[in-house]
């Protein structure tokens, strides 16, 4: 009875605790928060002094006394300390003034994680004031976000490239019957294409800066590839300011190795996957979301390189935070959770 009354009143979320960015769905209201997860603290006493959007702006332009942190590498945590203070902040930010029930929460994790990794994020969680804590792969809550019918008995594949893995998965009948995670994502592509452009432009080049190449003129298949745009940064000869335009051709192929290795994890999972489930897919097509496979051109190259038909989610930001928001809506799913999990 008390649970009952517990999560009539509680407003219930879904969390998508990502590399790059951090979403909040809460139950009833759908998508509330989207920011950076980015911490900025101060050096010598650990206090908070930035979270998410304000602290992004900080990265790269703090004083020495002041550090930006991602606290999130690989999509696990690197940093517990720091990773709590960001929950707690977000919850905070969404949930004061609704209701004094703590929350319970859905949260999507990576499906390779360790057990260490998935009792940090448990922990993290409770530290920040969470009454009970789900944690939903990641995959799993990208198709159930992206509506896809994955308790029917037909085979549905899904493809979450966020910022620090990428997340495949086939499912059936509401089971995973194959899936693989990758440590590779869209904070790679960024290393790559600054690697690229201190050793090709003998340029310094920030997170902020590879990340808008990316979006601007990165380019992962044929099309146009004649884009160019002008970069700011540093000699890393001269140390002087040093400004150099560069193209989306050059670009593509700063990137290829990494969109390389997600296509091979891609190949692998389809080359596992049973012959009536791999026949569903060529019919169904594969989905692709998180911020990643918005890249221009990544789903046709996808798609000739499996030779099936590719499918881009009508939300790929939010797919994981509504999947898990969806998950928690349906009480009657938590019941049966733990033979997911």
């Amino acid at each position: 009875m008390l649970n009952w009354l517990y999560n009539m009143f509680s407003s219930d979320m879904g969390i998508d605790l990502g590399t790059a960015n951090t979403l909040v769905y809460i139950k009833g209201e759908g998508i509330v928060l989207a920011e950076p997860s980015v911490v900025a603290i101060e050096k010598s006493t650990g206090n908070v002094i930035a979270v998410g959007n304000e602290a992004k702006r900080m990265l790269g332009k703090v004083p020495g006394p002041i550090a930006a942190i991602k606290p999130m590498r690989d999509g696990v945590i690197a940093d517990f300390e720091i990773v709590e203070k960001m929950i707690r902040y977000f919850i905070n930010k969404v949930h004061n003034k609704r209701t004094l029930v703590k929350p319970r929460i859905a949260i999507g994790i990576p499906t390779g994680i360790t057990e260490v990794e998935r009792r940090a994020v448990r922990e993290s969680c409770e530290q920040a004031g969470a009454r009970t804590i789900f944690l939903l792969e990641q995959a799993r809550a990208a198709a159930i976000g992206a509506g896809m019918p994955i308790n029917e008995p037909n085979g549905n594949m899904i493809v979450e490239i966020g910022g620090g893995t990428t997340e495949i998965a086939v499912l059936s009948l509401g089971s995973m019957v194959k899936s693989k995670s990758v440590r590779v994502g869209g904070n790679k592509i960024d290393e790559a294409i600054i690697k690229h452009m201190l050793k090709e432009h003998n340029i310094h080049i920030g997170e902020r800066t590879a990340e808008e190449i990316k979006i601007t003129i990165g380019n992962a298949f044929k099309g146009d590839i004649s884009k160019t745009m002008d970069i700011r940064g540093r000699d890393s000869i001269s140390g002087l300011p040093k400004t150099e335009r560069v193209n989306s051709a050059e670009v593509m192929d700063a990137i290829i190795d990494i969109l390389t290795e997600i296509l091979e994890a891609i190949k692998s999972v389809l080359n596992e996957t049973p012959p009536e489930i791999a026949a569903d897919i060529v019919e169904r097509g594969i989905v692709m979301s998180g911020g990643t496979s918005l890249l221009q051109g990544f789903t046709d190259l996808v798609s000739k390189e499996t030779e099936v038909p590719v499918i881009l989610a009508d939300n790929p930001l939010t797919c994981v935070a509504i999947g898990c928001g969806k998950f928690i809506e349906e009480t009657k799913n938590l019941k049966s959770y733990r033979r997911y999990s």
